[in-house]
């Protein structure tokens, strides 16, 4: 069937920039390209389907009847084939096909976010938000009534130019290894003109994304991407996390001599990308001038490695084994698809899992396993060791339900600890892919949970402290933040918010808090003579969630009796939490060692425990990191325990509920108890873990609460 939609003449837009023209026809989605350098529009072929695009062309070709058959009226529309919009926010231009005219959004639910526009019931666009630019397609002529207003800023660093690919040089470092760097080149600036500098370092391989940083070319920047040593086309041995504070200042000076350069640099980062930014702006480079930061993974006993101090199991597995089969990642070791994640994690001996899994050894893994303590070595790469050098104003920008927000929070501490200025954080409702969906797992967001400005907000980044222009973000507060729950944005003079006031919530019981279904209680002040709770800890029989921070549901796990939970009364108002979180635990063992895990949930009132926030500690290092020492059985310990940060409305009749126990086996391999290297073969030893809570020993957790 041919619909008012086929053939429809779509123009195509990534990032605010013109990238073609958009048919679909029977046989197939038709791309007139335009040539990247010249801005030359192409003539019309097949979609290519290797493009990396995060709009589904060929998925909205293959269902163009159903939005077309829909009936674009009311609140909430579902298609033919159950995908759920909902209305959302609406555009009015004035001189649209000769009337002023008003669009209505429609924001997906479930899944990545595709949005659709309508005017007059009549589809005219699809949007799909992320964290690269949004991308959209938009029936010829209609464009200011779509979410590509929010490039309309005009002193918004405009997508007027080509881009120039220079080609790749070897750059090299200090100790003479070369690193593969292209150089992307804005082009149709004037002659002699010097340009502003965005570096991405990279262990993806440069070539991966390269379309998509070159975006920032296109308005007027030069972009450096360089494959970090030891990945891809560059010299050397990779050893995460070591050499990328030096590597990144090295690259820095080679920017700054260059034809093109006026000396000013910016780096932009994600994930591993964003350690490597940070650990950049440890080196305290003086043309380091704006740095952007997402999902950032931190310092290796922190979050990666070593989390807290632990032996990290599948998040450090997946992402070792991908990089150690060859020079470029193999994503689908990453993914858990060549490798089944429940067999890594169980097999033994631990140093020996990357022959068991991927064949071979892997040398990052043979490395760690050689550095058994916090010594030298790792101190090198903790990036918070040199926070007092960081100068260059940073953008730090994560979510809830990324797995790596304990280096976000990392990052964060270092920064107002020095008072570097112009820090600035963005915390959304995202995973670790940022703002892609409105449902996760058993959490349902409100419609602006995805957000249409999100490259926008980086480009003003660097468009004020690369470009000077006075864009005023410098003097927007400091943090904003979305409130699950709530669902809706707040901001505040700082992160925790300014505002918030932090609230201790005590253990209770009689005893028996073994499971959701024991005595274990939380209150507003510690019980007088509250009897200590005890369980048995086996690391043969660990407690198998997730692990990813996502919004699990606790609540089979929660009838563990190796699980103490401690659960306050229904709630008479609603509660909101916002900021950075942590607990202190009075608690003893019979082992010489031992692990702690430590998880918030908000308990419904069907029972269902959805989890907000956990972290997991190693005992030896209760006094700091360079200063282990192993347990004295049954001897009681205080141990502060950092929490990953949230912001959370807790509604009137839903519970609070902390729970305790000694293991998470997707996130950090069982420890044996024994006190010694994590990676040697040995007997797992059960031991007897007790933990207090009465006046003496008022075991809690401290809840940042913010007020309406």
């Amino acid at each position: 069937m041919t619909t008012y939609l086929h053939h429809t003449l779509f123009h195509f837009y990534c990032a605010g920039i013109y990238s073609g023209k958009i048919r679909f026809t029977e046989k197939g989605v038709l791309h007139a390209k335009v040539d990247t350098r010249r801005r030359t529009q192409m003539q019309e072929h097949i979609l290519d389907p290797r493009a990396l695009y995060n709009l589904p062309l060929a998925r909205i070709g293959e269902q163009l009847e159903a939005y077309a058959r829909a009936e674009w009226t009311g609140e909430k529309v579902v298609l033919e084939h159950g995908t759920v919009y909902q209305r959302h926010i609406e555009y009015t231009a004035a001189d649209v096909a000769g009337a002023e005219r008003t669009s209505q959004v429609w924001a997906m639910r479930g899944g990545t976010a595709v949005d659709v526009v309508t005017l007059d019931g009549e589809v005219i666009a699809f949007a799909a938000p992320n964290r690269y630019g949004l991308e959209l397609i938009v029936k010829a002529g209609y464009e200011r009534l779509t979410p590509l207003r929010v490039y309309e800023d005009p002193i918004l660093s405009k997508a007027e130019y080509g881009v120039n690919d220079l080609g790749t040089y070897l750059v090299p470092m200090r100790d003479g290894v070369r690193l593969a760097t292209d150089v992307y080149l804005p082009e149709g600036v004037a002659s002699g003109v010097k340009l502003p500098a965005i570096l991405v370092r990279t262990c993806y391989d440069r070539n991966g994304r390269k379309e998509l940083f070159m975006r920032w070319a296109n308005k007027g920047y030069a972009v450096v991407n360089q494959d970090v040593r030891g990945r891809a086309d560059s010299e050397g041995e990779l050893v995460p996390f070591y050499h990328e504070r030096d590597d990144g200042s090295d690259t820095i000076d080679w920017i700054i001599a260059q034809e093109w350069s006026n000396g000013k640099v910016g780096m932009w980062g994600a994930s591993y990308l964003g350690y490597v930014v940070t650990a950049a702006a440890t080196s305290g480079h003086p043309n380091l001038l704006a740095v952007v930061d997402e999902v950032n993974v931190g310092s290796p006993f922190t979050d990666t490695a070593r989390k807290g101090g632990t032996l990290c199991s599948w998040p450090l597995l997946s992402w070792t084994l991908a990089q150690s089969v060859g020079t470029r990642t193999d994503f689908e070791i990453f993914g858990g698809v060549k490798v089944n994640p429940e067999a890594a994690v169980d097999a033994r001996p631990i140093r020996d899992i990357p022959r068991q899994m991927i064949g071979k050894e892997s040398g990052p893994w043979e490395l760690w396993s050689q550095h058994p303590d916090y010594d030298a070595f790792w101190k090198n790469c903790t990036y918070s060791e040199l926070g007092h050098q960081v100068k260059a104003p940073m953008y730090v920008i994560s979510g809830w339900y990324d797995g790596d927000s304990p280096g976000v929070s990392e990052t964060w501490r270092m920064l107002t600890e020095h008072d570097v200025p112009h820090r600035k954080i963005r915390l959304g409702a995202w995973e670790h892919n940022p703002n892609r969906a409105r449902d996760l797992d058993n959490v349902a967001l409100g419609n602006d949970a995805v957000v249409y400005d999100y490259d926008v907000s980086v480009l003003r980044w660097f468009d004020r402290f690369l470009k000077d222009i006075p864009n005023g973000i410098d003097r927007e507060p400091r943090a904003s933040y979305y409130v699950v729950g709530e669902n809706r944005w707040r901001t505040s003079a700082d992160w925790t918010p300014a505002e918030a006031v932090v609230t201790p919530f005590y253990f209770g019981g009689d005893g028996r808090a073994n499971s959701s279904l024991g005595d274990g209680r939380l209150a507003a002040e510690p019980e007088e003579l509250s009897p200590a709770d005890t369980f048995v800890y086996n690391p043969a029989d660990p407690v198998a969630d997730k692990g990813e921070r996502e919004p699990e549901n606790m609540r089979k796990h929660e009838l563990r009796s190796d699980i103490l939970a401690y659960t306050g009364e229904p709630l008479a108002e609603d509660l909101t939490v916002a900021g950075e979180l942590s607990a202190v635990l009075y608690a003893a063992s019979t082992g010489r060692d031992t692990d702690w895990v430590v998880t918030l949930s908000d308990v419904h009132p069907n029972g269902d425990s959805i989890r907000l926030s956990n972290y997991i500690v190693r005992a030896r290092y209760r006094h700091g990191l360079e200063h282990p020492q192993l347990l004295e059985p049954g001897k009681v310990e205080r141990y502060d325990i950092f929490l990953q940060n949230i912001a959370h409305t807790f509604p009137a009749g839903h519970r609070i509920r902390v729970t305790v126990t000694s293991s998470s086996k997707f996130v950090a391999f069982p420890n044996t108890n024994t006190g010694n290297n994590p990676y040697a073969e040995e007997e797992p030893v059960i031991v007897r873990q007790t933990v207090y809570h009465n006046r003496e020993y008022p075991s809690h957790i401290k809840l940042p609460v913010v007020g309406g």
